[in-house]
């Protein structure tokens, strides 16, 4: 009898190690991570793995981390289809804040003979960015039904929902969103006419188009003062951002000689150009209009600043919609322009 219930008691174990359940209770974020097996088992059906509510204000946030394999293809997938991502620089930060020091202009020197007195000269000024941040969140659901199905590859559709709905928000916001709980979009920063030298930092220079909401005659003129008016060690990366309905327009331009000034990719893969410079279409960029900043030319590498949070956090919440599973999902994205020297916008406005 004794030696039955030890072999009932051993196949009990037996079970629990092939679920791919972990023996101890799973650690928070900084130590080991989750397995992808156990992840898909809280994914479908939440048991055997103990889970505190905590604060999201800490590093620890007590929600799941995402497994390595899913996050990669959550990032990959942004940069796809949130273009300014793609192009502007990106900041892995581990608390929620992030400030940065930018120097604007350099040392002074002078000329003296060779026994005069040497004066003091001026030293550059540090502007601090400190880009506004935001919690940007998804919470996508399915039934219970489709989690019980075998079939169904809930990882793959959990990424592809979360990288959706992202873009969405990170397109929008790093256009034109207005640093509230959010990033500050480039096109939300303070413009002017005035050049580099005369500018405020943080303000953005703008072109203007030499009519309001059209472009003046031989507009492919006021495309290429833009491009000058870049200075020559921005240019090298630098590229254009215009919506599908924008670009429409720009493609028919064409030079004295009859040439396009829009050239097709040489090869798959390759971006168009304009100019000789990259076309990046984002949707959120608005329509021309009047006074309408429709056209964005820069290094946005050295212009725009991506900050955020490393890991995206899960919550499983089965509760508050039945029969329906919530994934609450939620990463830490912030982001503003970091040089206002290195993007130039075309205003479309007489002057």
């Amino acid at each position: 009898m004794i030696e039955v219930k030890a072999d009932a008691l051993e196949a009990s174990f037996e079970a629990v190690e092939k679920a791919g359940l972990p023996p101890e209770r799973p650690m928070l974020a900084g130590a080991r991570p989750m397995t992808g097996a156990a992840f898909e088992q809280f994914l479908r059906a939440g048991g055997g793995i103990e889970a505190k509510a905590m604060s999201g204000a800490s590093d620890g946030a007590g929600a799941h981390a995402v497994p390595d394999d899913l996050d990669a293809r959550i990032d990959a997938t942004l940069k796809s289809v949130s273009p300014i991502r793609a192009i502007a620089s990106v900041v892995q930060v581990g608390s929620s804040g992030y400030r940065k020091l930018v120097a604007s202009g350099g040392f002074e020197s002078g000329w003296a003979a060779e026994t005069a007195a040497r004066d003091e000269t001026d030293t550059p000024v540090f502007n601090e960015v400190a880009p506004p941040m935001g919690d940007l969140y998804a919470n996508p659901a399915a039934s219970q039904a489709m989690l019980d199905d075998a079939a169904f590859d809930v990882e793959a559709w959990l990424g592809d929902e979360i990288a959706r709905e992202f873009a969405a928000a990170e397109g929008a916001a790093f256009v034109g969103g207005n640093g509230v709980n959010k990033p500050r979009g480039f096109l939300a920063a303070p413009n002017a006419a005035a050049g580099d030298a005369t500018r405020a930092f943080g303000t953005l220079q703008y072109i203007a188009s030499g009519a309001a909401g059209a472009f003046a005659a031989n507009p492919e003129e006021k495309l290429i003062d833009l491009v000058q008016a870049l200075r020559p060690p921005y240019r090298q990366g630098a590229s254009w951002v215009m919506n599908s309905a924008t670009l429409a327009r720009v493609r028919k331009f064409r030079t004295s000689d009859g040439a396009l000034l829009w050239q097709p990719g040489l090869a798959a893969g390759q971006p168009a150009t304009l100019l000789g410079y990259p076309v990046v279409e984002a949707e959120d960029m608005p329509d021309i209009a009047a006074n309408s900043l429709a056209i964005a030319f820069g290094n946005f590498r050295a212009g725009y600043l991506v900050v955020e949070r490393g890991e995206t956090q899960v919550l499983r919440d089965p509760y508050s919609n039945k029969p329906f599973v919530h994934f609450y999902a939620t990463k830490r994205v912030g982001g503003m322009v970091s040089n206002s020297e290195a993007i130039k916008l075309l205003r479309f406005s007489a002057a």
